[in-house]
This record gives C-alpha cells, structure tokens and sequence, in this order.
C-alpha cells in the first residue's frame, strides 16, 4: 500500500469552517472488538489523526526543523460507542495557545451527537525539549 492509498483509507473528508477544524472516517473491522463496538483507545487515534490531517490538508509537516508536538495530556471522556460501519467526524478546536503549549479539544461525532470528547495538552518539542512554537505556525493554529 502506498502512501497515497494509506492517507485516503477509511478517511471520508476534512475541511475548516467556522474555526473548527472537521475530518470524517468509516468504521471498519479493524477498528472494533469482537462484538462490532470500537475498541475505546481507537478514539485517541481518531483524534491523532484529525490532529496530523490539519497539517496535511495545507500542505503542511507535523514536524518543523526537527521540532514536533507530544501529547502531554489528555482527559478524555466516552459517553456512547462507535460501531462497525458508522461514520464519524472529528471536530477539533484551539482553546489555548501558549509559547510552547497549546490545548485542543476534540469531540468525535456520530449522527449529529458528540460520542467522545478530549482535551488534549500538546507541548512543542526538539531533542525532548520544549521550544517556542514559531510566529508562523502561532498563527495557523490560531485559525483552529
């Protein structure tokens, strides 16, 4: 498989409205446990992977001159499940921005309804060492 083929697997869309950043995916087997609900650190992926498609939707790296973000935290919260076939969207949204920080939150949605939320903690980091996240980058996490 190739990278192509990689990057639109089980991915549906993306796209930036109203300062919300929104990917959608199909559940697929993989994604479940045996009886077809999807196994819950899935939805810590979903969000990593909403989180990496707002880079690539612009063109953009995750990693900057070597630089990258960790998560530093994430309190998470599962209120219903996902199932094999269901689509969802991930909805991602800045809430605070700070020099070598930032906090997102992100819901994962299913017929309209949230299903799961995070606030995920996210430090900017080289050599595992904080840095300050560059005025370009500042600004385009500012349009989340």
């Amino acid at each position: 498989m190739n990278v192509n083929q990689r990057q639109a697997f089980g991915k549906i869309s993306s796209n930036h409205k109203e300062g919300k950043t929104l990917s959608s995916y199909k559940i697929y087997y993989e994604d479940t446990d045996c009886g077809g609900v999807v196994y819950h650190a899935n939805y810590l992926k979903y969000c990593e992977r909403a989180r990496s498609e707002i880079f690539f939707s612009r063109k953009l790296s995750p990693v900057q001159d070597g630089a990258h973000f960790v998560v530093v935290s994430a309190d998470c919260k599962f209120i219903q499940s996902a199932q094999l076939g269901d689509e969802i969207s991930v909805k991602t949204r800045l809430l605070t921005l700070k020099n070598a920080s930032l906090e997102l939150e992100q819901s994962v949605i299913k017929n309209e309804q949230i299903i799961f939320t995070a606030k995920i903690k996210l430090a900017f980091v080289k050599n595992l060492r904080p840095q300050k996240i560059p005025q370009d980058l500042q600004a385009f996490l500012k349009e989340l």
